[in-house]
């Protein structure tokens, strides 16, 4: 592994973005409980499976959220994979209202956290490793109880909101 110290290219922040955003994602909401026992919820498409054994999921966070210290202070998250029917559950977190779960229909999981109805799939979680990363944080989570359903997932590409279609391919 080169160690080198080299110099961090300069890029155009929102041309950036814009090509990351090629890259097609399921849409999740990260939910957890303030240590007030508020519960707290964000719109993330960072998550991404990790391992299998043991099972373990990563999400990321950007450090100026006003929602870090939560997920900081109860050290456990639900990965809640949004269905198609749920789009405006994907609006609502990612937006600055303060009751974000009041409408959503959702049940208390392990350790009281809030596992919401109807996704595709929920991943309750215990973090087991925090990273700080250039702007963001890394939580990593192992994974201590999960759920799946037939719904089709909500997905997000070049900034707007997709569904998966099936596609039939042909060898070469």
């Amino acid at each position: 592994m080169n160690t080198e110290q080299t110099s961090t290219p300069t890029f155009d922040r929102s041309d950036l973005r814009k090509a990351l955003g090629s890259f097609g994602t399921g849409v999740t909401v990260v939910s957890t409980k303030a240590s007030d026992n508020r519960l707290v919820g964000v719109t993330a498409n960072s998550f991404s499976s990790v391992s299998l054994e043991p099972a373990i999921v990563l999400w990321s966070l950007q450090k100026t959220s006003p929602n870090l210290v939560a997920y900081d202070d109860c050290g456990r998250f639900v990965i809640n994979v949004l269905s198609l029917a749920q789009i405006e559950y994907s609006r609502r977190f990612a937006s600055p209202i303060p009751d974000k779960f009041n409408g959503v229909d959702y049940r208390l999981g392990l350790a009281g956290l809030p596992v919401i109805e109807g996704c595709a799939a929920t991943f309750e979680c215990r973090t087991i490793q925090r990273l700080d990363v250039g702007d963001h944080i890394l939580f990593l989570g192992q994974v201590e109880a999960y759920q799946h359903q037939e719904q089709t997932a909500l997905l997000y590409v070049q900034g707007k909101y997709a569904q998966s279609a099936s596609a039939e391919l042909q060898a070469a």
